[in-house]
């Protein structure tokens, strides 16, 4: 790898010489020979027109972030700052107390940022638990002395329920009925708010968010209207019953607010890196406030969320975090100190022949995260492919059926926090729910959580993607809290049956052996781990929620298996397999590859190029318009080839634009993209005045243009030979946009993310190769049959309406309702044909996309 310097020698101005070249990296977006001429001045002059396209590149959707283009220009904005400093100090003999003001005004900007930004997720949290409280005991009753009560506020005090709580009815198929209205009424007005006012509010938003952080620019992903909506449907999203949590929604509203609030502070408004720092930090404050746990969000975004997190980021994560659970613990939502609703409190103690038993609770994990993500990928890829144009319908759909089968059930038909805050529980000493903890009823209750591990695992596969504010969080902890009370059950039984075995000598007499509620416990924190592929974060998560460091180590252990069977099926969580199915241009950090292929290989090699002096203005207008790169190198003629540096698409159009409003531009005029022959060369050390568009005639015989100052004369370049691998960590350690691919001093290619990905997904398709051809026949099948049933439906109610009410069958046109970008910017479809993102688009329908 090597970079170019940025001086210009005498003898060539057209032509840097190899000895001239330094190791350093560019400083900024326009070449450093601009840098440091007449003093503050020029500087200022260079800051308004970085600044002028940054604001231009902040919306264009579907690009990313030169994380290296992006702190060269913070360093220049740094050295603007300390020359006028400087200045300052000079004139004034001292730096003025406004200086000083301002001074920590900018110091301590971030600390106020995290300080809003964690307020206003703890207060947003504690608004949706209470809502979602109210929404989710509505559809089995109401509180008689105020309406706006749910039932454990109606039945303060009470253990087992309270006059002043009554159902609906005393007839049970009438509270069934009216179970099953309110579930789709609330699953309705979900889908309906999120398609019309914010599609990308739908879903978790936890593979987006990585990708964002990662730099990929999703316009309107973290916006107003994003946070408002995703607020406003995720309880009633919670409360249809659907399968779905809201731990993943929370670090998206979370994000989300986190985004909104810094855009008021300039910092953060023109500086991507810094907002990075801000959203790793709100992904933090999310999953503290979901799980009443700011530790194990803190390692939550290490884990799983930042590719990039230094010491800095991680101290102002922590920081947030706390502020976000210290407003939630004093808004105290529950009403009983508790920050979430399942949290508890274990005084026991574990024995080791148990486990045996931790191991098979690991085992179960592993092996539902590998079975959930293979399916529900498959139910996304249908969705994707034929449910698109009906979003919310499926969302209505979905929760009447979830409604409908899962109402019988006594675990399902609860909210799935409250099941597990019930199955979490010591049967001595605490409530028990319908008989849990009775002998008698051991066998039923065995059959009741088996059905319920089942059916539940049934709808997340289905559910999870569908057109509402979703997450994957809840609904595993929930099925693996199910199982584990089950495990804990049999093994209580067999205690029970065989007391005086050796196997259980280390049971104390007289006292409970067996903790069926450990066993829930641990097996919750095994589906989280199983479905996300994260381990040390749910550990702490685990711990935080129990607060018992006695089980520090089966949690280990049980994390641990979970882990090590995840990976025998694949590498990577729900929300990286999300990411490869979106399309997303997003390395892996967690990923590691042996190609042993050098880069060339790889490499595009018919590059389109920008002479350095023989293009004109209409030539170079053309290959803006038919083309969507996201720059251009430029070469000294393309026969020779010879590198000089590179130009991104934004600021060529941005060159062009500025040139034609200070002046009538001829179309024929030449464009200079390095210093003309005629003009006077100019070394970095030089003190003659920048060359601005001022200096531009403004007659319309102007006959030539210099791009040079929007030349970035050091691009990053490597050598063919250096291996792919290396190329992919420049990638993800340094971030950069675009490599080019020099060979003494010749540039002969350059290399993307895209690119990247592209070869590794070649490689894996043919280490493993498959046929979907059988997998698309089922799904077309499937949607035939789907089909039919719709019609036949749509006639029934004709016929017995008598003509009064037609329904839409197939074939009939839909309502055009605002679609989520997502479904036509990155498909994904079950065919050969997988799409990748480019992340240089600049156009916003046709997006160039290639197979995988």
């Amino acid at each position: 790898m090597n970079s170019r310097s940025s001086s210009i020698p005498v003898q060539n101005p057209r032509r840097p010489t190899l000895p001239d070249r330094a190791i350093s990296r560019r400083l900024s977006a326009l070449p450093s020979a601009e840098q440091g001429r007449n003093g503050a001045a020029a500087g200022s002059a260079e800051q308004q027109i970085t600044e002028e396209i940054e604001e231009i590149k902040r919306y264009e959707d579907f690009t990313t972030i030169d994380w290296v283009q992006d702190a060269a220009r913070e360093q220049l904005r740094r050295g603007a700052r300390r020359i006028e400093d400087a200045g300052s100090l000079e004139r004034e003999g001292g730096l003025s107390w406004r200086h000083k003001v301002l001074g920590l005004y900018d110091a301590g900007q971030a600390w106020i940022v995290v300080t809003l930004v964690g307020a206003a997720i703890g207060l947003n949290a504690a608004f949706l638990n209470i809502v979602t409280e109210w929404l989710s005991d509505v559809k089995l009753g109401y509180c008689t002395t105020a309406f706006y009560l749910n039932e454990q506020f109606c039945c303060w005090g009470a253990d087992n329920g309270c006059d002043e709580w009554h159902r609906w009815s005393a007839i049970w198929p009438v509270n069934y009925l009216l179970y099953s209205l309110f579930s789709t009424l609330f699953a309705l007005t979900s889908a309906s708010l999120v398609k019309s006012f914010a599609p990308y509010a739908a879903g978790s938003g936890i593979s987006e968010i990585k990708c964002i952080i990662a730099g990929f620019v999703m316009k309107g992903f973290l916006g107003f209207w994003t946070l408002l909506i995703k607020s406003i449907c995720l309880p009633l999203a919670i409360a249809s019953g659907l399968s779905v949590g809201k731990e993943g929604p929370s670090v998206h509203y979370a994000v989300c607010t986190g985004n909104v609030i810094s855009r008021f502070f300039d910092k953060y408004k023109r500086n991507a890196a810094k907002t990075r720092e801000i959203l790793s930090a709100c992904a933090a404050a999310g999953v503290a406030v979901a799980f009443g746990s700011p530790i194990g969000g803190v390692l939550f975004s290490l884990e799983e969320m930042s590719s990039y997190f230094p010491l800095k980021t991680m101290w102002r994560s922590y920081f947030c975090a706390l502020v976000a659970t210290a407003v939630l613990a004093a808004m105290n939502p529950f009403r009983t100190g508790q920050l979430v609703l399942f949290q508890v409190k274990y005084d026991r103690s574990w024995h080791f022949f148990e486990i045996i038993f931790y191991i098979f609770i690991g085992v179960f994990g592993g092996l539902y995260g590998a079975f959930v993500m293979k399916w529900n990928l498959r139910a996304q890829a249908f969705r994707k492919k034929y449910l698109t144009k009906y979003a919310i319908l499926e969302a209505t759909l979905l929760a009447a059926g979830t409604a409908v089968v899962c109402y019988p059930n006594m675990f399902l038909r609860i909210d799935m926090t409250e099941s597990m805050e019930i199955l979490f529980l010591e049967c001595e000493g605490a409530e028990d729910y319908d008989g849990l903890c009775e002998a008698k009823n051991r066998w039923s209750m065995v059959l009741s959580l088996a059905f319920a591990t089942i059916l539940r695992t049934f709808l997340v596969v289905i559910s999870y993607g569908c057109k509402v504010p979703a997450g994957i969080f809840v609904p595993s902890m929930a099925i693996g809290a199910s199982f584990g009370r089950m495990v804990g059950i049999l093994v209580q039984a067999l205690h029970e049956s065989f007391p005086h075995s050796k196997f259980f000598a280390a049971c104390e007499p007289d006292v409970p052996c067996i903790t069926p509620g450990t066993y829930a416990f641990l097996g919750a924190g095994a589906a989280l781990s199983g479905i996300m592929h994260i381990t040390v974060s749910v550990v702490v998560i685990m711990f935080e929620l129990t607060g018992a460091l006695t089980y520090i180590l089966p949690t280990m252990i049980v994390v641990g298996v979970t882990k090590a069977v995840g990976d025998r099926f694949g590498k990577g969580g729900i929300a990286d397999r999300m990411i490869w199915f979106n399309g997303f241009p997003f390395l892996d950090n967690k990923e590691e590859h042996t190609f042993n292929v050098p880069v060339s290989q790889v490499m595009t090699g018919d590059v389109t190029v920008l002479p350095a002096s023989s293009l004109e203005l209409r030539a170079v207008e053309k290959l803006l318009r038919e083309t969507r790169f996201g720059g251009f190198p430029v070469v000294e003629d393309r026969s020779s080839m010879v590198l000089l540096g590179y130009i991104g698409q934004t600021e060529l159009r941005y060159a062009i634009d500025r040139a034609k409003r200070e002046g009538s531009i001829s179309p024929f005029a030449r464009c200079f993209f390095t210093l003309p022959p005629s003009a006077p060369v100019q070394t970095p050390l030089s003190t003659a005045p920048a060359v601005t568009f001022d200096d531009i005639a403004s007659s319309s015989g102007q006959q030539s243009l210099d791009f040079s100052r929007f030349i970035d004369s050091t691009p990053l370049a490597v050598h063919p030979r250096l291996p792919l691998e290396t190329v992919m960590e420049i990638f993800k350690k340094m971030g950069p946009r675009v490599i080019l691919i020099e060979y003494r001093g010749r540039l002969t290619g350059l290399v993307t993310v895209k690119d990247c990905l592209k070869y590794q997904f070649k490689v894996e398709a043919q280490e493993n190769p498959r046929d979907d051809s059988v997998l698309d026949k089922r799904q077309e099948r499937l949607w035939t049959l789907m089909n039919r049933a719709g019609d036949w439906v749509a006639d029934k109610v004709l016929n017995l309406s008598g003509g009064r009410i037609k329904l839409s069958g197939r074939g009939l046109p839909v309502s055009q309702w605002n679609e989520d970008p997502r479904d036509h910017r990155s498909p994904i479809e079950p065919s050969p044909s997988d799409r990748i993102l480019d992340g240089t688009e600049d156009d916003d329908l046709g997006l160039e996309l290639e197979e995988r």
